[in-house]
């Protein structure tokens, strides 16, 4: 995770930089008679940064949004959009989308992910399963950024720019480009196919919070786009994050086809799920592997290198089940992991 220094304007405090006094000025002019004590907070992976606010005996949540490098307004459509679902999202007191300033509901400081052990997994994972069907319900889906092959191509290029030559500094000939081509195409080929639905994009155990009435609160969804009805399923169930064993995990997307085709109204093969979830989260771990590398790399964020092997697991593991991505599993059980562990001695 980032690192933050404190906001403040106390004369023995470190010296707020512009940004921080911009953001200190608006929150005054909104009434925030506490503007200059905010505390940081955990930033994500993006340019946000987090910070709780302490006003008149309740905690509200700051935030820091560059307009220049986050779609500000995505975050108010998207959550309105969610809302109407009856889905428990932030709400936003105050904003100022020119500067890219917010301040939102606080969810409180309990993640899904603080929650999770193999006694409350199940219990858990089904009250976040139960809430796939509401996002999909969500209104005019269409309007999102269609999440389609170009998409996915530039996505599943992270991993071999960033972690495979840039951080690993991993020499790919021609032949090996081929080869990770051919598996990118059938990973290409399994989004394309599936029925599109509201995609989260990152619905996982550190994007949903526990709140006080023990519901779950849905944060992060300003990324949403249009896209495979499999990729919020795999993104909880095979988390970058934690590892769950395999019998939960089927048991859990066992339960998950039934609401999907229940909201579809299509039915389709139990074989052909599976497939549209393993492949789909191949594709994630993916990605995920290169943009932990590329955080590291170029936005100076080192919190998820740590997360680059498990996410390799995931690869092996499920590509090793599909003959048509053996040159894939390969290639990151015998060069890319040993490359992996390597640099982390």
């Amino acid at each position: 995770m980032p690192n933050s220094v404190p906001v403040t304007d106390n004369k023995t405090s470190k010296v707020p930089n512009s940004r921080d006094q911009q953001l200190i000025q608006w929150l005054r002019s909104q009434g925030y008679r506490s503007a200059g004590a905010i505390k940081p907070m955990s930033g994500d992976a993006g340019f946000r940064r987090y910070f709780r606010m302490v006003e008149e005996d309740s905690e509200v949540i700051v935030v820091d949004s560059p307009p220049k490098f986050c779609n500000n307004q995505a975050f108010i459509d998207v959550g309105e959009r969610l809302a109407k679902q009856d889905i428990a999202v932030p709400e936003i007191l105050a904003v100022d989308l020119e500067q890219g300033f917010f301040v939102i509901q606080d969810f409180g400081a309990t993640l899904l992910a603080d929650t999770l052990t193999p006694d409350t997994v199940m219990h858990r994972y089904r009250q976040a399963l139960m809430l796939l069907p509401k996002l999909m319900s969500s209104e005019a889906n269409e309007q999102l950024p269609l999440y389609d092959a170009d998409f996915v191509r530039t996505e599943l290029n992270i991993f071999s720019e960033w972690l495979c030559e840039h951080y690993l500094q991993l020499t790919l000939d021609d032949s090996d480009k081929l080869e990770l081509e051919h598996c990118f195409n059938h990973l290409v080929a399994n989004v394309e196919a599936q029925p599109k639905v509201f995609m989260h994009r990152d619905f996982h155990s550190r994007n949903l919070m526990v709140l006080d009435n023990d519901a779950l609160g849905v944060i992060d969804f300003q990324d949403a786009v249009y896209g495979p009805v499999t990729y919020d399923a795999v993104s909880l169930l095979r988390d970058c994050y934690v590892k769950w064993p395999t019998s939960t995990v089927d048991t859990l997307f066992g339960e998950f086809i039934p609401l999907a085709e229940k909201q579809l109204g299509l039915e389709y093969s139990i074989d052909t799920w599976k497939r549209w979830f393993d492949l789909m989260g191949i594709q994630r771990h993916v990605k995920a592997a290169g943009i932990f590398a590329r955080l590291k790399l170029r936005d100076n964020k080192d919190g998820y290198i740590k997360d680059i092997p498990l996410t390799l697991s995931y690869i092996v593991d499920i590509a090793n089940r599909y003959p048509e991505l053996t040159f894939l599993a390969q290639f990151v059980e015998n060069r890319v992991i040993p490359a992996v562990e390597q640099k982390s001695i």
